[in-house]
C-alpha cells in the first residue's frame, strides 16, 4: 500500500503565513478500482495566488491548493499507461489517486526541457503572461511596455513575450540581482524598486514618454504612481496585486479615476482559466519560443517535499528568481 504525505492548511492566515498555520499528515491510499490511477508528484508548485484564494476555497484542514507534475506509477486505466506525465491540481501531496478527469497530459516534451517547466513558462504562469499580453494589453510593435514583479515566473515571461512582439520593456524588481538578470533576458530597462529615491523619476528615466502597457502584478502605491504615466488610450492587464496579499487591514486607494479620464484608460483584471478554450494552442507556442531560445527560463527548485512551507514563504517574500518550484 502507498502512503502519501500531504500539507494541510491547519489556520487561515492571518497576516504573512506562519510555518504553525501548516500541518504535515500521512494516510494509506486504498487500492485501485478500474479506471483508477495513482501518481506520484514529481515537482509541486507554489504560487502568489495561494495566499488570497486559500481563504476564498479552503477549509481548515484542507490540503494546500496547488499543482503538480506527477508520474503514473499503477494504472486501471487504458488513457494512462504507466510512466505518463501529467499536470494535475491535486495540492500539495506526494502520491494521489485518480479517475483520469481534470488532468492535463504533458504535450510532447523535448528531452534537454526540464518537465518543471510545465509548472512554469510551458505552464500556468506561461499562459497568464501570454493571454495577458496579447489580449488584454494587445501589445503592439514599437510599444513601450512596463512590467512589475518582471524578475518573477509570470513577469519574466512577459517581458520576453514583449521582445518577441518588437516591443520596449522596462522592468521593475526588488533586488539588484534580479535587475541583473533581467537585463541579462533582454530587458530594455530595469531597476530596482526599494533603492530608488523616487519611484515616479525612476519610471520617468526608463521611459521620458511613458507607458503604452502596463502588466501589473503587485498593484498598490506603485500602480498608483505608475497609472500616471501611461499614454493616452494606454492598457493595463490587472494581474495581481501581492503587494497587498499579507496585509491585515487593507491598504487605503490607489484611486485610479483622475488617470483612468485624462488618459482615456483601459485597464482590466484577468483570470487565465477564461482562455483554457485556447491553452493548447499558447502551450505549443510557448514550448516553440523556449525550444528556439527565444524565452529563457529561470527556475528556483527547493528539494524536499517536507521544505514546501518555507518554500511558499520565500516565494511571498521575493526570494526568488523565475518560477518557485519543489523537487520532491
Amino acid at each position: 500500500m502507498v502512503r502519501a504525505k500531504s500539507w494541510t492548511l491547519r489556520k487561515h492566515f492571518e497576516g504573512f503565513p506562519k510555518t504553525s498555520d501548516f500541518e504535515l499528515k500521512e494516510e494509506e491510499l486504498p487500492k485501485l478500482k478500474d479506471g483508477d490511477v495513482l501518481f506520484e508528484s514529481v515537482f509541486l508548485s507554489v504560487d502568489p495566488y495561494m495566499r488570497p484564494y486559500s481563504r476564498r476555497v479552503m477549509k481548515e484542514g484542507d490540503i494546500m491548493i496547488g499543482s503538480q507534475v506527477a508520474r503514473v506509477v499503477e494504472s486501471k486505466n487504458p488513457s494512462y499507461p504507466v510512466g505518463t506525465y501529467v499536470v494535475a491540481n491535486s495540492g500539495w501531496t506526494t502520491h494521489f489517486i485518480s479517475d483520469g478527469k481534470d488532468l492535463q497530459l504533458l504535450p510532447p516534451w523535448p528531452e534537454k526541457i526540464p518537465r518543471s517547466l510545465a509548472l512554469g513558462t510551458i505552464g500556468m504562469p506561461g499562459l497568464t503572461a501570454y493571454f495577458g499580453l496579447f489580449e488584454i494589453c494587445k501589445i503592439r510593435a514599437g510599444d513601450t511596455v512596463l512590467v512589475t514583479a518582471a524578475a518573477g515566473a509570470v513577469g519574466s515571461v512577459v517581458g520576453q513575450l514583449a521582445k518577441i512582439g518588437g516591443c520596449k520593456v522596462v522592468g521593475c524588481a526588488g533586488s539588484d540581482k534580479k535587475v541583473a538578470y533581467l537585463k541579462q533576458i533582454g530587458f530594455d530597462e530595469a531597476f530596482n524598486y526599494k533603492t530608488v529615491g523616487s519611484l515616479e523619476e525612476a519610471l520617468r528615466k526608463a521611459s521620458p514618454d511613458g507607458y503604452d502597457c502596463y502588466f501589473d502584478n503587485v498593484g498598490g502605491e506603485f500602480s498608483s504612481i505608475a497609472l500616471h504615466q501611461m499614454k493616452t488610450f494606454g492598457r493595463i492587464a490587472v494581474c495581481g496585486a501581492i503587494s497587498g496579499y499579507n496585509d491585515t487591514v487593507p491598504q487605503k486607494g490607489p484611486y485610479v479615476q483622475i488617470p483612468m479620464i485624462f488618459n482615456q484608460l483601459y485597464m482590466e483584471g484577468f483570470i487565465v482559466t477564461r482562455w483554457n478554450d485556447r491553452r493548447e494552442e499558447a502551450l505549443k507556442r510557448l514550448l516553440k519560443w523556449v525550444v528556439e531560445g527565444k524565452i529563457k527560463c529561470e527556475e528556483h527548485v527547493t528539494e524536499g517535499f517536507e521544505k514546501m512551507p518555507a518554500a511558499f514563504m520565500g516565494m511571498l517574500k521575493g526570494e526568488n528568481i523565475g518560477k518557485a518550484v519543489i523537487k520532491v
